[in-house]
């Protein structure tokens, strides 16, 4: 007897198999989805330790009477950075926009891992301050400076790349995880800061440079290697998608970041080997934040080879740039942030105009791309130079005109521990 349902088995069989595509399809993307949230979580924890680090490289590289104050101040950019980008900054910066230039959806905007990991990035653009003005700030004024870093001056400016629909956007600039948005910005308002502030007393005696050395070079360098990992965080996680071929990308930019961060420390290392005469380990520890600092902008649109080179240039620049802003331009920034965060935000920024890719495809001036993205990559780093310069040079100016940006000299002796804490770091007698 011949079953009449025999026809309709291969088209039943067909359909099945469709069905079952589409199930798997949507089970894998469901899958990555997930995985992209828990990277992003994974990668807001590293760049939450990295406050850490920031705290162990500028107390290191300090005096000792002012350990208290900067763990304060590092305290305070991750208390005050985490309520104002939740309440403001987040709305500011990824909010809608109708120019490209400014944004804003309302109060208190952002959820789960994505606000968490974008909060991290303010507070780190606040911190890069600290350091430079360590040793004879107010708390109170740093406190004010910090709320409006975090809640104003960096979200506004973050926004014109990565909300999407920002003008340098528009532009093609490009800043894969924040060469400029967030480590020029920062180092930027770092040089203004130290030079409104004025220099630590006895930093500079009769036009001589006089060398104020830090108390504990072993802080700074266990503050680097925080840092180090950390930025796996920060970069990696900036891919903001785990899964397929985001997974493999995010593993490369992590693989990019540590080359470019080896390269930067042997190229600070060489550079004071030959210059000095010895290798000198300060040195050498901003090199090694400088190579961070110069693949961040491009860790996603970088060959190996390039981000070795562009860390090693980056470590090299770091070290003239130190010298050049305390002796000749006579600003006392007392761990190099401007240098480390400005000048190699600019240098990892422009470098995606150089020898960039995109892809296999050569974006860069010497790889076939041309000046296009050079020009793009300039405009992005000069927009956010004067944004910088500019807001928080006004911001301090009328903070210096009502509540003062340093301490007394009978304070700043002492120490800010003492004067502006009623505590110390080290108990018991201390040399300096």
């Amino acid at each position: 007897m011949t079953n009449i349902f025999l026809p309709l088995i291969p088209s039943l069989t067909i359909t099945q198999e469709a069905a079952s595509a589409a199930e798997i399809e949507a089970a894998v993307s469901a899958i990555n989805t997930d995985m992209g949230m828990l990277w992003m979580l994974l990668s807001a924890l590293l760049v939450f330790f990295m406050q850490a680090g920031f705290t162990l490289v500028e107390t290191g590289m300090t005096r000792s009477k002012n350990a208290a104050n900067i763990a304060m101040k590092n305290l305070l950019d991750i208390c005050v950075g985490s309520l104002t980008y939740w309440f403001i900054g987040y709305s500011l910066m990824y909010g809608d926009t109708s120019n490209g230039w400014f944004f804003w959806s309302g109060l208190m905007q952002g959820e789960g891992a994505d606000l968490l990991f974008q909060t991290m990035f303010a507070a780190t653009a606040a911190t890069i301050v600290s350091g430079a003005i360590a040793g004879r700030t107010k708390y109170s004024t740093y406190a004010i400076f910090s709320i409006v870093m975090t809640a104003l001056i960096y979200p506004i400016a973050g926004g014109w790349q990565w909300q999407g629909s920002g003008w340098l956007t528009e532009l093609g600039f490009i800043d894969f995880a924040g060469s400029s948005i967030v480590h020029s910005v920062g180092g930027w308002a770092a040089l203004v800061a130290a030079y409104m502030v004025g220099p630590r007393i006895g930093k500079y005696v009769d036009g001589k440079v006089m060398p104020i050395p830090g108390h504990n070079q072993i802080l700074a360098t266990l503050g680097v290697f925080i840092l180090w990992m950390g930025w796996f965080g920060f970069n990696g996680g900036s891919q903001l998608a785990w899964g397929g071929d985001d997974a493999i990308a995010a593993s490369n930019v992590v693989l990019i970041t540590n080359l470019a961060a080896a390269a930067g420390g042997l190229g600070a290392l060489i550079t004071t080997w030959i210059w000095y005469g010895k290798p000198n380990l300060p040195q050498t520890l901003n090199g090694a934040l400088a190579g961070l600092v110069s693949i961040t902008a491009g860790c996603g649109n970088m060959s190996t080879g390039g981000a070795i080179l562009a860390g090693l240039i980056g470590g090299v620049i770091v070290v003239f740039s130190i010298e050049i802003i305390e002796k000749k331009l006579k600003i006392d920034d007392a761990i190099g942030a401007a240098s480390v965060h400005g000048v190699a935000g600019v240098w990892g920024t422009l470098v995606i105009g150089l020898w960039g890719i995109n892809g296999d495809e050569g974006i860069g001036l010497f790889n076939g791309g041309g000046f296009e993205q050079l020009g793009a990559q300039a405009t992005g780093v000069v927009a956010y130079g004067l944004w910088s310069v500019v807001l928080s040079f006004i911001v301090l100016k009328i903070l210096k005109s009502t509540m003062g940006l340093r301490v007394s000299e009978e304070e700043e002796l002492v120490g800010l521990d003492l004067s502006e804490h009623g505590e110390i770091a080290y108990p018991g007698k201390r040399e300096r």
